[in-house]
């Protein structure tokens, strides 16, 4: 990911977290593709089920942020943004696994 957040290609390490796209279950699933950087923000919300990123590596973020909290208007301006991801393909995020993440954390 070249140090940057996969989403907004922030670089500033103090704010980038790995994320897990399918939650760590010990040996096997730490694997990089099943990983993608973010900002620590994105991270939450990813892991809360606000945002997934599809199988065609763009980000969607939900109507429940604006729906619960009646705001996000920050993060809906990402909607529908192409991530950036390691030109490694063995390195990039398994289409697989964010699929999984869209179908059983997403909402």
């Amino acid at each position: 990911y070249g140090r940057q957040c996969a989403v907004t290609t922030e670089h500033a390490l103090p704010v980038l977290d790995a994320a897990h796209i399918q939650p760590y279950r010990g040996r096997g699933s730490d694997h990089p593709q099943n990983g993608i950087i973010l900002r620590s923000d994105l991270h939450r919300l990813y892991d809360r089920g606000y945002l997934t990123i599809t199988p065609n590596l763009e980000l969607e973020v939900s109507e429940r942020l604006r729906d619960e909290f009646n705001n996000g208007k920050r993060y809906y301006e990402l909607h529908g943004k192409r991530i950036v991801v390691p030109a490694n393909p063995r390195l990039a995020p398994s289409p697989r696994a964010l699929a999984w993440h869209a179908s059983h954390v997403y909402r």
